[in-house]
Order: C-alpha cells, then sequence, then structure tokens
C-alpha cells in the first residue's frame, strides 16, 4: 500500500456508492478517488458535484470517473455495484442476481495490477465477500466484506438511547451473517468494562431481558423497515464503509466487525462471516475471538451453516 497517495476506486455509483464517497469527501479521507460505473456519463456527473464541494471540504483531493485499470495503484478497491434489494426480499435471494455482476468486475481489476485491498458492500454481503475471494485468488486478509459493522453501530445507537449514554462508549457486537441469522452475544456486550447484563441486573425471563430481546429484533429487522419507507439504505452503509476504510488508510488497528474468513475461530472454516476483527494498512489483521457462551457459540453455528449452504448451492 502506497503510504503517499491515498487512492481508492470505488465501483458502483449508486446511492451506498455515492453515500460513501460524500462521508469520504466530508471526512478528508482519500486523497484520490476513481468513480466507475457500467453508465459512464453518471459516474462523469457524480464527480462533477462532488469537485463542486471540494472548496469546503477539509483537504485537497482529486475525484474523478475512470475505468479498470485505474486499479493497478489504487488502496481500496470498495465495490457497491450489484442489484438493489427489493420490498420484502431477503439480502440471500440477491445472491443468484448479483453473481454475474461480480464475474464482469473482479477480472478487470485483478488484471489491472491491483494489490490493494477489496472493500465489498453489495448485498448479501458475506457471500459476495466470499465470491469475491474465490475470484481474485487474494490473500483473505485482503477481502472484507461490511458485514456487521453497520448493525453494530445500530445496535449501540439503540443501546446508547436506552441507557442514557454515548454509543461510542458502548462495546456490544452483532455477529454472524448480515441478515437473517445475525444475533447480539449479550454476554460480551459492556458499557465501559462492565457487562450491560450486569449493569441492568437481568438474567433469563426478566423484562430487562426481553427489552434487550426486542432491541436485537429490531437491529435486525431495521433495513427491512427502512427499505418499506424509502426503498433503500445508503447513509448508515456509506458511513460504516468510510469507517472501515479510514482504519485501513491509516492503518488504524482498530476492531470492526466486518465479514472476515474464519480459519478455525469459534469452530468454524472457510466461511466469511461478521465477527469482530483487528483492521489496520493489510486488511483483517487477525480476528478478535469472543468467549462466547454455549447458546452464543450455538446460534453462531447455525448462522455460518446458513450461509456456506446458500454459497454451497452456486
Amino acid at each position: 500500500m502506497r503510504s503517499d497517495n491515498r487512492k481508492v476506486v470505488l465501483i458502483g455509483a449508486g446511492m451506498v456508492g455515492m453515500s460513501y464517497a460524500y462521508s469520504m469527501l466530508n471526512q478528508g479521507v482519500f486523497d484520490e478517488l476513481v468513480l466507475i460505473d457500467i453508465d459512464r456519463k453518471r459516474a462523469e456527473g457524480e464527480a462533477m458535484d462532488l469537485n463542486h464541494g471540494l472548496a469546503f471540504s477539509p483537504a485537497n483531493m482529486k475525484i474523478y470517473a475512470g475505468d479498470y485499470r485505474d486499479c493497478k495503484d489504487a488502496d481500496i478497491v470498495a465495490i457497491c455495484a450489484g442489484a438493489a434489494q427489493k420490498p420484502g426480499e431477503s439480502r440471500l435471494d440477491l445472491l443468484k442476481r448479483n453473481r454475474m455482476v461480480f464475474q464482469s468486475i473482479i477480472d478487470p481489476v485483478t488484471e489491472s495490477g491491483f494489490n490493494g485491498i477489496f472493500l465489498v458492500a453489495t448485498n448479501p454481503v458475506d457471500l459476495m465477500t466470499r465470491m469475491t475471494y474465490d475470484l481474485s485468488g487474494f490473500n483473505a486478509g485482503r477481502v472484507i466484506g461490511t458485514g456487521t459493522a453497520l448493525d453494530s453501530a445500530r445496535l449501540r445507537y439503540l443501546l446508547g438511547d436506552y441507557m442514557d449514554v454515548d454509543p461510542r462508549n458502548i462495546h456490544a457486537y452483532v455477529m454472524g451473517e448480515h441478515g437473517d441469522s445475525e444475533f447480539v452475544p449479550w454476554s460480551q456486550a459492556m458499557l465501559g468494562t462492565r457487562p450491560i447484563c450486569d449493569i441492568l441486573n437481568i438474567c433469563d425471563h426478566t423484562e430487562e431481558m426481553e427489552r434487550l430481546e426486542a432491541m436485537e429484533a429490531e437491529v435486525k429487522g431495521a433495513a427491512y423497515k427502512i427499505i418499506e419507507a424509502k426503498r433503500a439504505t445508503y447513509y448508515g452503509i456509506g458511513m460504516a464503509m468510510t469507517r472501515i476504510s479510514k482504519a485501513i488508510l491509516g492503518g488504524e488497528n482498530s476492531v470492526l466487525t466486518v465479514s472476515a474468513r474464519l480459519r478455525g475461530e469459534y469452530g468454524q472454516n472457510d466461511v466469511f462471516i461478521g465477527v469482530p476483527c483487528i483492521i489496520s494498512k493489510d486488511g483483517v489483521k487477525r480476528v478478535v475471538e469472543l468467549r462466547l457462551d454455549e447458546k452464543e457459540l450455538e446460534r453462531f453455528a447455525l448462522s455460518c451453516t446458513v450461509l456456506r449452504e446458500n454459497y454451497e448451492e452456486l
């Protein structure tokens, strides 16, 4: 990865991709941003619109529409291209529709000489991340999906609101598939260094535990509610992508819940799934293995099985 020029190539100039680009622009995350879209004219228009805001940005940046040859010296290639999720459609239903799209993207990116990190946001993100890994032949650590980063942010927002505390001081994660089988390991949810379950003085079947379970269901169903109301989700995921990109470009060694390949962690292998990971300039530096209780391990294994079976159908 080059240290003198932070270069990001964004493939897919739809609402998710442009929310990501806009968020990065406002936070001064990159030095050079290339937009690639099947609709070249749209990419050019989006680049022009972003450039007109440079006078208000925190740093000087170069933004333009390009092609796959521009991936050669990029630090990150972010993939947002793909079919949008329809109302009532599960993320897994998107798999077959998005498979052909990725086949047309990965080959020209790798043929350009790209040697950076793939960041995948297209749903179903865990499966599309694994597909990117298989098609690219890259080391697994350099292929990252957004995983449950946004789900974890949603959880922290709800917990912060419930407990009347800044969500940035809550350490809680959503793990598993970014979809219907995801879950919250409540045994590992902390406020500062204290378990939230201890602070609330709860145990199974209490009113407080029922509230936490309702909160978990709210996180799991958030995307469906947003899609029903406004047809798509894009601001939150765009900001989640920006956070992951900052960790990569800044070599932060930050812990984020991304979709990463497991190699024995939690007793699972060869599946990309949302887990807390240390993210740095080389991608996934290490999976942070939490001490899940027996029930949580069962839920995690079920989520892995769902993803493994759906991918094997290909």
